[in-house]
């Protein structure tokens, strides 16, 4: 494999770190291997900290494929928690609002996802990595400005209900959608459907385009990747 002519790195993103994190982690280890100042690299596709999962590296030429790799359809499965909100629709901030959940079944949720399938509206966390202004959002909402993003259109092609437990108001779902949607935002609006509100607990990115999670390497697996590939 070839790295500086252009070469693909499927990663197991770690919980905690940002996707530009494990992307120069990578490049650390590649570069010092052979022996050069830094290797060309970029990913295709921001994970949020919190998130784990597939983020696909492109070295060389092959980053030129960045734009089109984005692209590909993007699996997610994600455990939500009724009943409350966080400011940034996961666990990276504190509750900061509780709402009833008595009322939610089951039944309520099957007959509500319905309504995400297909083409929708969805208006992005304040704590996301879109521009306001030329800044990053996040970086104006950790300053507690106010950020007002727009709604923009994004396509969900699957959403299944695959655990509810009434007793601790969690569920889980998997997503099969399109490029730009916010699992964060469509947990605030499956929140908002069901009359009460929802953050996240967890998030995995399981696939992007044929790239399946099974397919990537941990950070303890990629050294001895690295010495059967390199070129």
């Amino acid at each position: 494999m070839n790295f500086n002519e252009g070469a693909y790195i499927y990663i197991n993103k770690p919980y905690r770190m940002t996707s530009f994190g494990a992307l120069a982690h990578i490049r650390y280890l590649v570069s010092k291997r052979l022996h050069v100042k830094r290797v060309k690299m970029g990913h295709a596709g921001t994970l949020d900290p919190l998130a784990t999962g597939v983020l696909i590296l492109c070295t060389g030429k092959a980053t030129k494929q960045i734009e089109t790799l984005q692209l590909h359809t993007k699996e997610y499965t994600a455990t939500l928690q009724l009943g409350a909100t966080t400011p940034s629709y996961d666990m990276e901030h504190a509750v900061d609002q509780t709402y009833p959940t008595a009322h939610i079944t089951r039944e309520l949720i099957l007959g509500t996802l319905p309504r995400f399938v297909g083409d929708i509206m969805q208006v992005p966390p304040a704590f996301s990595a879109c521009m306001v202004a030329g800044d990053r959002a996040y970086d104006l909402a950790r300053k507690g400005q106010e950020v007002a993003l727009a709604a923009k259109p994004v396509r969900i092609d699957e959403l299944e209900l695959t655990h509810f437990d009434p007793t601790t108001m969690q569920m889980s779902i998997r997503v099969v959608c399109g490029k730009g949607t916010y699992i964060r935002s469509l947990a605030r609006d499956i929140g908002e459907a069901l009359g009460s509100g929802a953050y996240l607990t967890a998030l995995c990115r399981t696939r992007v385009g044929d790239v399946r999670i099974e397919d990537c390497l941990t950070f303890d697996d990629f050294p001895q990747w690295l010495e059967k590939n390199i070129d």
